[in-house]
């Protein structure tokens, strides 16, 4: 009855962008106090109300599908202050646009399978938004310590240029007691010189391995790419040019929407097969090794939770 209905709803409007415009019509007039939650404009807003409605109700049929699409959506509305009252509002205002337009083919039966509908919708993200807020806290303060790692190393070069100081200063003085003490025997030299060269030539090798050390998520994710053998996957580095933010904006819908649409339209431009389960591997790997002392169960499933849902806006 529900399906029956929306499918009525559709094809009594002009076309889907004017039946998204009527249902953001009758929201944004039925509730005033809300006018300030939409921020993008009127059309994108109308076809995102359109699309959302049209994802869920065609996943109604399938508990399975429609808790995943309503997980998603819930997930992109986490910046917002979602209370009964506006779940309410919107579950009023949508019903009455679908009594007013269709009238008598918009049965009891449609009307009540709506109200279940929008208050399951509205409940799981009332839900989602109080119990994925803990999730959200993980990622950014573990996100901040494996891109503050860089931090812990800072004084790595002034060490090494106190150790080059400290070596010229004892050549200085080397070449100051030779010149003092005159001609030295040749063979002596010789077997300093060459110890002077093991010993530069340790250190040499010393401060390049401690250069090539992984300090930063990009750097690990690059070191644990190329040993997890994905260093020809040239694709993870376009996600990788916009994944911090897409961190960094875990908890702005619009903005994170717009990252995933930019780097969507970015992946259909490489030529190549893209396995998106690939990046997720690589990313936990990275952030195990940059947050060791931190990283536990629940930064397994905070971490793995945004993949998900970040995977699933880019497919879409």
């Amino acid at each position: 009855e529900v399906q029956q209905a929306w499918t009525a709803f559709i094809s009594s409007a002009s076309s889907r962008e004017a039946a998204g415009e009527a249902i953001f019509a009758a929201l944004f007039d039925s509730a005033p106090s809300l006018q300030s939650l939409f921020k993008t404009p009127r059309s994108v807003m109308a076809m995102r109300f359109m699309n959302g409605l049209n994802s869920i109700i065609s996943a109604a049929s399938s508990p399975n599908a429609l808790k995943v699409q309503v997980e998603t959506l819930g997930f992109q509305h986490l910046d917002l202050e979602v209370t009964v009252p506006r779940v309410v509002i919107f579950r009023d205002a949508i019903i009455d646009l679908f009594e007013m337009e269709m009238g008598t083919r918009f049965s009891s039966k449609a009307k009540l399978g709506f109200q279940c509908i929008l208050n399951y919708v509205g409940g799981a993200y009332i839900y989602i938004r109080r119990e994925y807020a803990g999730r959200i806290k993980i990622i950014n303060s573990s996100w901040r310590t494996a891109n503050n790692k860089a931090a812990d190393f800072m004084d790595t070069p002034e060490e090494e240029e106190a150790a080059e100081g400290e070596a010229k200063e004892g050549d200085a003085e080397g070449e100051a007691a030779e010149a003092k003490g005159g001609k030295k025997d040749e063979g002596k030299l010789q077997q300093s010189g060459d110890a002077s060269n093991q010993r530069a030539s340790g250190e040499q090798k010393t401060n390049m391995m401690a250069m090539k050390v992984p300090t930063t998520f990009a750097e690990m994710f690059m070191f644990n790419g190329a040993v997890m053998g994905f260093g020809g996957s040239l694709w993870m580095n376009l996600i990788l040019e916009q994944f911090d933010n897409m961190v960094m904006n875990v908890a702005n819908s619009y903005r994170l929407q717009e990252e995933c649409d930019v780097l969507s339209l970015v992946l259909a431009k490489y030529k190549g097969a893209i396995n998106l389960g690939e990046f997720k591997a690589v990313m936990l790997a990275s952030l195990r090794s940059l947050v060791p002392k931190d990283w536990d169960g629940d930064h397994e499933i905070a971490w793995g939770w945004l993949w998900e849902n970040v995977e699933r806006m880019l497919k879409n």
